[in-house]
């Protein structure tokens, strides 16, 4: 429709990448010289949002569709520190390409005609395996901190190498995001661990720092020479994870919020037993301690904490293995959850190994269908 009504119009960015690279894409995304405000006159329906970043969603059948309008070359409105807080000065195409971040973003597939348009040596890069920064790396990470995120995302999501200019300041520049919003910083986090590639993601943030400052608490765990459970019990969480993804199965981001987080609510529930607290009350003030302290980077909407803190709570109930208890605890909506969070604790020693099997068997007879757990066993 962009076209008939005289608009240039183009699908661009991970969609593109994706076919190109022989991929199904998840989406795609179209860019025009078109003005948020003409878009949403052509289509019924369109909303606009954002106000750092001008945009229409074009709902097609049950297709969300994000329509942005090529950016100027001009300078964007920049915080004291760099950081692009609006960028809606329109331009051409070619501005456009270099306004992106990475060259394997920024190729332009015309559907009329079947031909791609590359400003940047995207294609080239796509061909040898390169993730590329456009235009000076240090400035495009200032400019948009997240884009730190998003290199380590396309580094395990495509397989392919940073160009050295483009990894280098990776190591240097992670406390930027120290003032990108908690809410974006969760999207794109969930991005990274629910992808399918969850151990690569945690291996390539802790190597270049930036698993420090998402998760300063997880970080300070790992660093303990005596503390032998956390790396197992995260690398195999986060597997299992995987796994699932690989099988087409759901997560969720409360089970990995609550893997990654489990030793500092376990490390700060035993301090406050050690104070006089009782076991329960002590697991559930420790939980919203630590969640309160998480949620200051990444916000993880209440419908998750809520069931990470569900998961952890359960932990303590599993101890009792009285019958009566049981019946109640299997008719938990959560139980599921906490289940195979607890089958994970007994796999790296973090539990007794009988009270796994005990729960494993009073399950299987009086419980719903076996877990995603039992599955993979």
């Amino acid at each position: 429709m962009l076209h008939q009504a005289g608009y240039q119009a183009y699908l661009v960015g991970g969609g593109v990448r994706d076919l190109l690279l022989g991929q199904q894409p998840k989406d795609f995304d179209v860019t025009t010289n078109a003005t948020p405000e003409q878009v949403k006159a052509l289509f019924r329906r369109c909303r606009l949002i954002g106000r750092r970043f001008r945009l229409a969603h074009v709902l097609v059948q049950r297709e969300q569709i994000e329509v942005a309008t090529f950016r100027s070359g001009e300078a964007a409105e920049q915080s004291e520190q760099g950081m692009i807080v609006r960028d809606n000065r329109y331009g051409t195409i070619a501005q456009d390409a270099l306004r992106r971040d990475f060259t394997l973003n920024a190729l332009y597939f015309n559907s009329m005609d079947g031909t791609l348009t590359d400003y940047v040596g995207g294609l080239e890069d796509l061909r040898q395996g390169v993730i590329r920064l456009i235009g000076d790396p240090r400035q495009r990470y200032i400019e948009d901190p997240v884009r730190l995120l998003r290199a380590v995302r396309f580094v395990t999501k495509l397989g392919c190498q940073l160009a050295p200019e483009t990894e280098a300041p990776l190591f240097e520049l992670g406390h930027l995001l120290d003032a990108v919003p908690a809410a974006r910083l969760t999207d794109e986090v969930l991005k990274l661990f629910m992808s399918g590639k969850a151990v690569a993601t945690f291996q390539q943030l802790e190597h270049y720092g930036l698993l420090a400052i998402l998760f300063r608490q997880t970080t300070e765990h790992l660093a303990l020479a005596d503390d032998l459970i956390t790396r197992p019990l995260i690398e195999q969480g986060l597997l299992n994870s995987d796994q699932r993804v690989a099988q087409g199965l759901p997560i969720t981001p409360a089970f990995l919020f609550a893997v990654l987080l489990w030793a500092t609510v376990r490390r700060a529930a035993r301090h406050l037993q050690a104070n006089g607290t009782d076991p329960y009350p002590a697991l559930h003030q420790a939980a919203d301690s630590v969640l309160a302290q998480q949620n200051q980077v990444i916000a993880l909407p209440k419908r998750f904490s809520a069931m990470t803190r569900d998961i952890w709570a359960m932990q303590f109930s599993f101890q009792t293995t009285k019958s009566r208890r049981a019946a109640r605890l299997v008719r938990h909506p959560k139980f599921r959850a906490a289940y195979d969070f607890m089958l994970l604790r007994a796999q790296v020693g973090d539990v007794d190994a009988a009270i796994a099997d005990w729960w494993t068997r009073y399950q299987a007879r009086h419980g719903p269908a076996p877990s995603r757990a039992r599955r993979k066993r």
